[in-house]
């Protein structure tokens, strides 16, 4: 479904592996136009069939003169597309036209100074000397014929590059991250002034087009839908409703590994707030009980990912004609579940991409599929929908099973519910929750020595982790007053059994990720 969402102004990324990738594109749907990360191994037909405004080549770990280093079919500097290669990217656009690149005796990483030598096109309205962020290994030695070097820095006689005629232009530098000062503002250069793309990409549009699309597709059919209650599977059944009307069937399935008292208010909600047609089924005790002594956070994932489709299977069998399948897949989790969208590696399962459409035989609709959180939110606010759902903050698939280390028992269920309820409400309380992307306990079946009234105490320990985010792809650890973590330690020791000690997690994304399994 998603190709049939594609805008006709589009910048395409390829990917080769930089671990701000993501980021790019991120940039590029802040300025309201649309774009979308490629493998590199896309063939170059597939590529041109989309039609791109411009084409980004993204950065990399590799160097391009090592063997097996990620190339791309350089018949794309003649299709009369603008392209941008950003490091890596830049001296492929080197290596395959000519040019030579070679080891550098000065690895540059880090902020640099940049200067620069012409103020036309992507470096209009730009500071003569601004500063940018460096992190490569490799030089240019030698440019290709009919390029020249724009702008350098001290290590970098050639840190911007430009073929004039074909409209190519390499970056040595990332402008799409925070550090470069003025990566904006380049980047909006590109993608306006020299692709020539206008900001018409915005969620109203999106949704327009993603109703009538639904409607195409399902004609009189009716569809199938696995709530969970948060943002994303909610929005998505909210809008294929809005398409279909009552002819899209929803089934919340409660797995065990829900937090405290969800089930009964995210019934209320869907059913009083939103209108949707939704039954509850309650299979707790299956899914606790296959997952009784499994302590590898992949194969509890696993468990809980086949588990569900047994479940959801089952259920749906009682529904007469369904043909579709709805899932709220965010790019995000296509981007990191899928290694083959270049050399970067696969980080861990997300439960929602495959497995129930080819076992029921049923058509998959994913309307999200290419929109970041962000994204569906402000999607959501298009369908008026309450900011109960759309100001959540965002919960794993496998619910509480990987924010408890090692084995999931109903004890330790009961202790983690209570833990996060106390997180959120303090923080909730303290009016943090809407500036912090993510917050929740984490059960660290750790036991160590505390004392409480005058016993000797041992017992467990209860991770906080908050982080603040734009996307999801990378995060920050979230600065929490003191007296705010102060009453939820207090509250936890307190009120928790078999609970005596409280930690704060200050991980960043990366190196960490946000969730603890």
């Amino acid at each position: 479904m998603s190709s049939t969402l594609l805008p006709d102004e589009k910048i395409l990324i390829i990917d080769f592996g930089s671990q701000y990738t993501q980021l790019i594109a991120r940039r590029i749907r802040e300025m309201q136009v649309f774009s979308e990360i490629v493998p590199c191994s896309l063939p170059i037909t597939e590529l041109t069939a989309q039609k791109p405004s411009g084409i980004i080549l993204s950065g990399g770990p590799a160097s391009v003169y090592q063997k097996d280093a990620p190339l791309y079919d350089k018949t794309l500097f003649s299709l009369s597309v603008p392209v941008m290669g950003i490091c890596y990217g830049m001296q492929l656009i080197c290596h395959l036209m000519g040019g030579k690149v070679a080891q550098s005796s000065h690895r540059e990483y880090g902020r640099a100074r940049l200067k620069i030598q012409d103020a036309g096109d992507i470096f209009q309205s730009i500071t003569e000397e601004t500063e940018v962020w460096m992190s490569h290994g490799d030089k240019i030695d030698s440019l290709p014929d009919g390029f020249e070097a724009i702008a350098y820095t001290h290590n970098s006689p050639a840190a911007a590059i430009r073929d004039p005629k074909r409209k190519i232009y390499g970056l040595q530098f990332h402008p799409e991250v925070v550090h470069t000062v003025e990566g904006g503002g380049i980047l909006k250069n590109f993608v306006y002034t020299v692709c020539g793309c206008k900001p018409s990409w915005n969620m109203g549009v999106f949704l327009t087009e993603a109703e009538q699309k639904i409607k195409e597709r399902v004609g009189n059919g009716q569809a199938i839908s696995a709530i969970s209650g948060g943002v994303d599977s909610s929005v998505a059944s909210v809008l294929v409703q809005r398409a279909i009307g009552q002819r899209l069937h929803c089934i919340f399935v409660d797995n065990g590994l829900l937090r405290k008292n969800e089930a009964e208010r995210v019934m209320e909600t869907f059913q009083k707030n939103l209108g949707l047609n939704v039954r509850l089924v309650d299979a707790s005790a299956e899914f606790l009980s296959k997952l009784s002594g499994v302590t590898d956070p992949e194969k509890k994932r696993k468990i809980i990912g086949e588990t569900f489709i047994t479940v959801f299977e089952r259920e749906s069998k009682a529904i007469q004609g369904i043909s579709f399948l709805v899932q709220g897949t965010l790019y995000p989790d296509v981007i990191e579940s899928v290694s083959q969208k270049g050399p970067s590696a696969k980080i861990k399962t997300h439960h929602n991409v495959g497995g129930l459409p080819e076992r029921m035989h049923l058509a998959l609709i994913e309307p999200l599929r290419l929109l970041f959180k962000d994204e569906v939110r402000k999607l959501g606010a298009e369908l008026k929908m309450p900011s109960v759902i759309l100001d959540r903050h965002p919960f794993p698939g496998p619910g509480l099973a990987v924010r408890i280390l090692g084995e999931v028992t109903p004890e330790r269920l009961t202790r983690l519910r209570e833990a996060d309820a106390i997180v959120e409400e303090e923080i909730r309380a303290a009016n943090l929750y809407q500036s912090i992307w993510q917050v929740f306990a984490v059960y660290l079946p750790i036991q160590s020595v505390g004392v409480m009234g005058d016993e000797r105490t041992y017992d467990n320990a209860i991770a906080i982790r908050a982080v603040t985010s734009k996307d999801g792809m990378t995060a920050d650890w979230a600065r929490i007053p003191h007296e705010v973590l102060q009453a939820i330690s207090t509250r936890i020791t307190n009120e928790v059994q078999g609970v005596n000690r409280v930690v704060y997690d200050i991980s960043s994304k990366p190196p960490s990720t946000i969730e603890w399994e």
